[in-house]
């Protein structure tokens, strides 16, 4: 778990999010619900740190540019879940600090990456005016389950 939080602030909560099918993002249901409370219910974050294991690669990275894109990395759902957008800002500096923060572990900073629908088909729900900058942390394929994060 990594938490980040201003000297001034109370940390914020770490939570797990299981996104089910990706249909989740488009259709309204108990789960959508329950992350939309959810997004009512904790204070604001400043920005959002989300490890997904869609994107599990050789070596960690972090997402680290201005406007990641949305990743529709699926095939055989319908063209609207495929035109989908989450157009929420990135966060470069905090992808920066979570590179130092991982240290000694190398974190590369990535540009081409974006969001994938396990960050996305969730937090359209969970904050749903896009405005909260997330950045995705990759994990590491070459890493053992005991790996620290």
């Amino acid at each position: 778990m990594l938490e980040y939080h201003h000297p001034m602030s109370k940390p914020m909560p770490a939570i797990f999010f299981g996104h089910g099918t990706p249909m989740n993002a488009i259709t309204p249901n108990a789960y959508t619900e329950a992350w939309r409370a959810i997004g009512r219910e904790i204070p604001r974050p400043r920005a959002i740190v989300s490890v997904s294991a869609h994107w599990y690669r050789p070596g960690v990275a972090v997402t680290a540019m201005e406007r990641p894109p949305t990743i529709h990395d699926f095939g055989g759902f319908p063209r609207e879940l495929h035109e989908f957008q989450y157009p929420v800002p990135g966060d470069p500096a905090l992808a920066r600090r979570v590179q130092e923060l991982l240290a000694p572990v190398p974190v590369a900073l990535d540009r081409d990456w974006g969001l994938d629908h396990g960050t996305w088909s969730v937090l359209c729900h969970v904050y749903p005016n896009a405005d909260i900058p997330v950045i995705e942390l990759a994990m590491d394929e070459t890493r053992q389950p005991e790996f620290p994060f």
